[in-house]
């Protein structure tokens, strides 16, 4: 790929014509030892909000975000700006309150015009991004960490929270690289030397180039998510909403009734057929069974022979996983048996299954006051950022069954 000189610095030739991106951003962009750092890394659902919100006259997102008492204003922002997904009742609401389809919010990431250069240049103005030698030593703390914990299975998420106090979901954070180091907080910053041992900040800047130069690292950097990653994600969860917001009613604003969206089809070349579900009056469907408990609350999903009845909503691929135990406490009991569709994404208020090194685990979701999606288990303890993690290892909870 060719580069002209521009005033802010190395610019791609491809930038041409489709939207200049900022020059910090391209600076990111380029290859350096190896490392190809993903400048949009943190954001994975580029939408038409913005653009719709202000052709309806809305010019200040707060005074938007003040008639939409359901969505607080941070994640309204936050989902404005692609950083998180939205759920398909939020993306309805925003869309009554608009007068528009939902389908008018999403952007086809498919489309040959579509480039996220162009798409995040609205944003980019006051935007907090790492210059090219921070990012580039954001993947190499990434790689670090995980090399930290891999040398030592006794480093559970819950045992640094408690002896370094790093929290789970800034600990997930950290080993995906979405900032730069200089852009944590103190506390964080010096937990993170007692995690490496180390007196200051600039001792742990060194031990970890040093780590990477004495190629210690080589592996756990492959392990994290880049562009690619972060565009099949994209592409999955926005098929997986346009599925949901085609079976989603919602009372429109001026309290006119149920407003019913009508499906949308997704563009996605050589994806597999979306999963939908049962047409009304179709028979029963009984779905396979899986499930054998392991250590630590995790759950192998090995074959029962069982059956269990699948609901309407749960598309083709869905699966039965019993739970073994109680690890989320006395309201979901170990006999409990959960229906699960890896064609959705879960959702606040709702139930998880996460991959987790060679079993997985059974999450409650919330949402915190970030806007991002967190899953917790009571017996173990666990809290796990599901954002950060690859699209095929969530999916979500659509049923339960007690016997």
């Amino acid at each position: 790929m060719t580069r002209r000189e521009d005033s802010g610095g190395l610019v791609p030739e491809r930038a041409r014509g489709r939207g200049r991106r900022p020059a910090s951003v391209a600076l990111i962009e380029r290859r350096d030892g190896g490392i190809a750092v993903d400048p949009y890394r943190n954001i994975v659902f580029p939408n038409a909000v913005r653009e719709q919100r202000l052709r309806a006259g809305h010019p200040k997102l707060l005074a938007f975000a003040g008639g939409m008492p359901g969505i607080p204003y941070i994640r309204l922002s936050k989902i404005e700006r692609g950083e998180v997904f939205a759920r398909a009742d939020e993306l309805a609401a925003i869309a009554a309150r608009l007068g528009v389809d939902a389908g008018d919010l999403l952007v086809d990431v498919e489309a040959d015009g579509f480039d996220i250069a162009a798409w995040f240049a609205p944003f980019a103005e006051g935007a907090a991004l790492d210059d090219e030698a921070e990012a580039r030593f954001a993947l190499l703390l990434a790689a670090a960490v995980r090399a930290r914990r891999d040398a030592d299975a006794r480093l559970t998420a819950p045992v640094i929270d408690a002896e370094f106090g790093i929290a789970p979901v800034i600990l997930s954070r950290i080993e995906n690289a979405q900032k730069g180091l200089g852009r944590w907080n103190g506390p964080t910053i010096m937990a993170l030397c007692r995690l490496f041992g180390v007196s200051d900040e600039a001792a742990l800047r060194a031990l970890v180039t040093d780590r990477f130069q004495n190629g210690e690292l080589a592996r756990f950097l492959t392990a994290i998510p880049g562009a690619a990653a972060r565009e099949t994600r994209t592409r999955q969860r926005v098929t997986a909403l346009r599925r949901e917001l085609s079976q989603l009613t919602i009372a429109t604003p001026t309290g006119q009734g149920p407003r019913t969206f009508a499906p949308i089809e997704p563009r996605v070349p050589g994806a597999p057929p979306a999963s939908l579900p049962l047409p009304p009056g179709q028979a029963r469907r009984f779905v396979p069974v899986l499930g054998i408990p392991m250590a630590d609350g995790l759950i192998a999903l090995t074959p029962t022979g069982a059956r269990v009845e699948a609901p309407a909503q749960a598309g083709s691929r869905a699966y039965g996983v019993r739970i073994g135990r109680a690890t989320l406490g006395p309201g979901m009991p170990g006999q409990a048996t959960v229906v699960v569709d890896p064609d959705r994404f879960p959702q606040a208020g709702g139930l998880a299954l996460v991959r987790d090194g060679e079993g997985h685990r059974l999450l409650a979701v919330s949402v915190g006051r970030d806007g991002l999606l967190t899953g917790h288990s009571v017996h173990p303890p666990r809290e796990i950022a599901l954002d950060a993690l690859p699209p095929a290892d969530v999916a979500a909870v659509v049923a339960a069954v007690f016997l």
